[in-house]
């Protein structure tokens, strides 16, 4: 027998026990009504050994105990903190200090009525009168001093991974209070939150390949959503002036550190806006989270210290590769942007000038941009859903912005696309696409085209990363560790993949 299951066989037997002895070690309620950091703050000016008058009842979970015959010290983690309990024989109720010797474990949650004293040492600790078990734990918590190691399993258990670190609990805490600014900064603009579905008869708003499935109650194929977009202008169509939604979006694509399948997005419609609306409205999101939530601008992220301030950085996608790939496309012919694309051996969706400008900004560009920074005027063939440039006599560019930044990508936004004539004749463009292959193109939907043939004002649009938003806020490396559920794959799965890699390994060293 493992060390693992002895443990598990005499929780068991202590359960038993309890029962047997007439105590419910799984109780509806117990009324809790303080907690640990307000309690300590409350009492930090007691003396040492010191005891309040006041009565206090707490409730946690169990994650150290010392037991020393007349006398046991506890450490329970409430959704607070830390806070010491003593049991003492003299000063604690019989039963409760009895089965708290001898049936309490690690990992078990009790909750404990008592005053409060301050230790020889200082510590601001409960002195309990009376407690009681609320949840006997069955599986031993990870060993205190190592936690969880393994990455993959924090991410699959972040149950345990919340309660072996608590450093975790605070990023989603601060992630809450990133969602809660941008709210309050959209309401005070009057812009506002509507929902969209996540299952869609048809895809649209982005270039990403969907995820299938099928209801039943009317035999038809579904889609979950890759972009709310599509949704929130036919509201813009129907004479709502501001919309946002903060939803998620699904896409069938790769996984890495900062992609997974299932993640959140937030978009912006204004009507009788643009782009440049957008731009300053992006850049206000972001500068008033940072002051709101971390109360300054500056935060240090992969060691570099970077400034949400605004006004960002602004440069074109044509700037952008004149800097850092040393060429002047404006002054290149197609033959030689070409020429100079296979020369690098830079993969390019479609042999077009558009495609080619899009991958030379993504080979010697997009890694290389630290600062947050505006990237403008992207090529026509990037997105059938935007307006071509105003100033642009050749049409090769629209009106979009990406925000880069530590070489990711926060965003996206256009003067959105309202000519009902040339919106049909790109989608249709896309559909051909779709046929021809490219599983990101998007189907051809005819509701979404009825609604811009009623007529959709001038309207400014931005999809805003909130995951991305969040790992760059709190300097986490991967949108794991910002998603309290990220996509894993199953155990079975995980355990072959490693078991092949070991093979591999192996053969390696052979």
């Amino acid at each position: 027998m493992g060390r693992e299951e002895q443990i598990i066989n005499e929780r068991k037997r202590k359960l038993k026990e309890l029962i047997a002895k007439g105590v419910n070690p799984y109780p509806h309620k117990f009324d809790r009504k303080n907690f640990s950091l307000e309690i300590k703050e409350k009492y930090k000016k007691l003396k040492n050994d010191e005891r309040s008058k006041g009565k206090v009842s707490v409730a946690g979970r169990i994650m150290t105990k010392r037991n020393l015959g007349k006398l046991i010290f506890l450490t329970i983690r409430d959704s607070k903190g830390d806070l010491q309990l003593i049991f003492q024989k003299a000063e604690t109720n019989a039963e409760s200090f009895e089965n708290i010797k001898k049936y309490s474990d690690i990992g078990d949650i009790i909750g404990s009525v008592g005053i409060i004293m301050k230790t020889r040492t200082g510590e601001v600790s409960v002195l309990v009168k009376k407690a009681e078990m609320l949840s006997k734990s069955l599986l031993p918590l990870p060993e205190k001093w190592h936690g969880i190691q393994d990455k993959e399993e924090r991410y699959r258990k972040r149950y345990l991974d919340l309660i072996m670190n608590p450093d975790v609990k605070n990023v989603f805490e601060v992630r809450t209070k990133i969602l809660d600014s941008i709210r309050e900064l959209l309401k005070k603009k009057d812009i506002v939150e509507v929902e969209t579905p996540f299952l869609q008869t048809l895809y649209g708003g982005a270039s990403a390949k969907p995820f299938k499935t099928h209801l039943n109650a009317l035999d038809m194929d579904l889609y979950l959503a890759i972009s709310p977009e599509l949704y929130l202008k036919r509201l813009i169509v129907g004479g709502y002036d501001r919309v946002f939604t903060i939803s998620r979006n699904f896409r069938n694509e790769g996984i890495d550190r900062w992609h997974n399948p299932e993640f959140t997005m937030m978009e912006i419609y204004c009507a009788y806006c643009d782009y440049n609306d957008m731009m300053d409205l992006f850049e206000e999101i972001y500068e008033n989270a940072c002051k709101k939530v971390l109360g300054t601008t500056k935060v240090k992220f992969r060691g570099k210290m970077i400034d949400f301030k605004a006004p960002w950085k602004r440069m074109t996608m044509l700037e952008a590769i004149k800097k850092y790939a040393k060429i002047d496309i404006k002054k290149m012919s197609d033959s030689e942007i070409f020429e100079f694309v296979d020369k690098n051996k830079i993969d390019i969706k479609d042999k077009t000038w558009g495609w080619a400008v899009q991958g030379l900004f993504e080979h010697f560009c997009e890694e290389k941009i630290e600062q947050p920074t505006f990237i403008l005027d992207h090529p026509l063939e990037t997105t059938p859903l935007c307006k071509t440039h105003r100033n642009d006599q050749m049409c090769k560019l629209i009106e979009r912005f990406e925000p880069f930044c530590m070489g990711a990508e926060l965003g996206n936004a256009y003067s959105e696309l309202n000519d009902p004539i040339l919106q049909r004749e790109l989608l249709e463009g896309q559909q051909k696409m779709l046929k021809g292959g490219d599983e990101e193109a998007n189907p051809l939907d005819e509701d979404f085209l009825n609604a811009i043939d009623i007529g959709m004002p001038p309207t400014g649009g931005l999809g805003l990363g909130i995951d991305r938003m969040v790992m760059l806020l709190t300097g986490q490396e991967s949108i794991r560790d910002v998603l309290l559920f990220p996509f894993m794959r199953d155990n079975a799965s995980s355990e072959n993949s490693k078991s092949a890699e070991n093979s591999k390994n192996k053969k390696k060293k052979k």
